[in-house]
């Protein structure tokens, strides 16, 4: 991102500024800069300079306090300009560590201790995506018998993802039909994306024999249902709300029904994760108040990572007030979707 260029003594005053406001929630005034910071310049200079910062949009009057806050503007020239990310702390990394490495836990397990760490160790909310199954290689398809009428589909990817699907049908299933149907299913199917298997499973089927047709056929109608992403409620594991009430921007009423609001609807933060994951390869993405496309996500800021799991991929996440501390939690996002991937491409 192209900034405007600041001076030293800019870059200096608003480095402080950043960083004070961070720690206390608290504007900042030229007097707590020249005490806590050591600036080389009188409480009149820094005025000066904050009146300039003010002038060009970097920071803010919140109320008519003598102290300043960073504006969204002032935030991204800080992530960008002036942060040193911070190094991860060895216990930190040791709790991570430790919890995630459990080669005996299922996926989904892991997601959700993964979700739990970001949340404990950086106080925000944490989120963390599944990974998305379109690119997913089909690896094979079970089919079990509920009752006469119920058939349970397992369909397996080469990551290590599984996915179940209950299917119904209009009359009694017969077992040896079934078995052959299966067979069929993985010898056409075996290999392919998701993606591929709903674009061209109707042509891939076309010359079926009469006696398994019905089968297939239900398979077609329902091909969408199962060559794709889990429900939506099921994409993404959110923990830690009670770590942003808590933070004291938080104290108004209405803010606070505003955290409880954008908890509940996963459709946002899912498809936010979603479309930062496909515009993104390896970085830690950081997006700030006004920046975010969703006017429910002014008051925040979202840090994420994209997270790799075999063919497939997922996101994880940070969501906290502006004022969060950028470096530890960049830090923090980065080392976590890293052993992800290691724990996850280990488990496969």
């Amino acid at each position: 991102m192209i900034h405007e260029d600041l001076n030293d003594r800019e870059k200096t005053i608003l480095r402080s500024i950043v960083q004070q406001f961070i720690l206390t929630a608290s504007p900042v005034g030229s007097r707590n800069i020249t005490k806590r910071f050591n600036v080389g310049v009188s409480p009149a200079t820094v005025r000066n300079i904050m009146s300039d910062l003010e002038e060009t949009g970097f920071i803010n009057h919140p109320h008519t306090s003598a102290g300043r806050v960073p504006t969204d503007k002032g935030y991204r020239y800080y992530v960008d300009t002036l942060m040193e990310i911070e190094k991860l702390k060895n216990s930190e990394k040791g709790i991570i560590d430790k919890n995630l490495d459990q080669s005996i836990l299922e996926t989904d397990e892991i997601l959700k201790i993964a979700s739990r760490l970001l949340s404990t160790i950086t106080k925000q909310i944490a989120c963390v995506t599944y990974p998305t199954l379109d690119n997913g290689i089909l690896e094979k398809i079970q089919l079990v018998i509920l009752s006469s009428t119920r058939l349970l589909v397992v369909v397996s990817i080469k990551s290590g993802l599984v996915k179940t699907l209950t299917l119904e049908f209009e009359s009694a299933i017969e077992n040896t039909k079934l078995q052959k149907v299966e067979l069929l299913l993985n010898e056409r199917l075996n290999g392919l994306t998701f993606q591929e298997i709903r674009k061209t499973f109707k042509e891939r089927f076309f010359d079926v024999a009469d006696t398994e047709k019905p089968i297939i056929r239900l398979f077609i109608d329902s091909v969408d249902k199962i060559f794709k992403d889990h429900k939506k409620d099921d994409k993404v594991v959110i923990t830690g709300a009670t770590n942003v009430i808590h933070q004291p921007e938080f104290d108004d009423p209405g803010k606070f029904q505003s955290v409880i609001e954008l908890i509940e609807d996963k459709d946002i933060i899912i498809h936010i994760m979603d479309k930062r994951r496909l515009e993104n390869s390896n970085n830690v993405l950081i997006s700030i108040g006004s920046e975010n496309e969703d006017e429910k996500f002014n008051e925040y800021s979202l840090i994420t990572k994209e997270y790799s799991f075999g063919e497939t991929s997922g996101t994880v996440g940070i969501i906290g007030p502006k004022r969060m501390d950028y470096s530890k939690v960049v830090a923090i996002v980065s080392y976590l979707g890293d052993m992800l991937s290691e724990v996850l491409t280990g488990n496969k």
